[in-house]
């Protein structure tokens, strides 16, 4: 098992290997992608990445749900998933949500205000 020390340097090794691929999502997606799809892109990977579950019943210890849902799936089947995919399911509709949110308010595109329409000069008037 574990130690206490050894548990906590894997879960910092693992959030920060997280934390470091979503900053190069972001940086990838936002060359090429409009800031709201970024955004989505980004928010949905940082749940399947950062989401915590128990591995089984009577662990006091968290993993992150993707890898315990994954393993559950393939082993035990998908009765035995479900505690770790409800928490990624709820954190996946965050995330989404929240992508909406940020785009209709502070990613929204900029819209120019037209250009003033110059009244149309008159035959035989001269600009004074």
């Amino acid at each position: 098992m574990l130690s206490q020390e050894s548990y906590l340097t894997a879960i910092y090794v693992y959030t920060g290997a997280a934390g470091l691929m979503l900053l190069c999502l972001a940086w990838w997606l936002g060359r090429s992608w409009r800031a709201g799809w970024t955004a989505f892109a980004v928010l949905l990977a940082a749940a399947l990445l950062l989401t915590p579950a128990y591995p089984r019943a009577g662990v006091d210890t968290m993993a992150p749900a993707l890898i315990v849902a994954g393993f559950q799936l393939f082993t035990e089947g998908y009765e035995a998933a479900l505690h770790a995919l409800r928490p990624l399911g709820i954190a996946c509709g965050i995330a989404v949500v929240l992508s909406i949110l940020l785009r209709f308010t502070l990613l929204r595109s900029k819209t120019r205000p037209a250009a003033p329409v110059k009244p149309a000069s008159q035959p035989g008037s001269d600009p004074a």
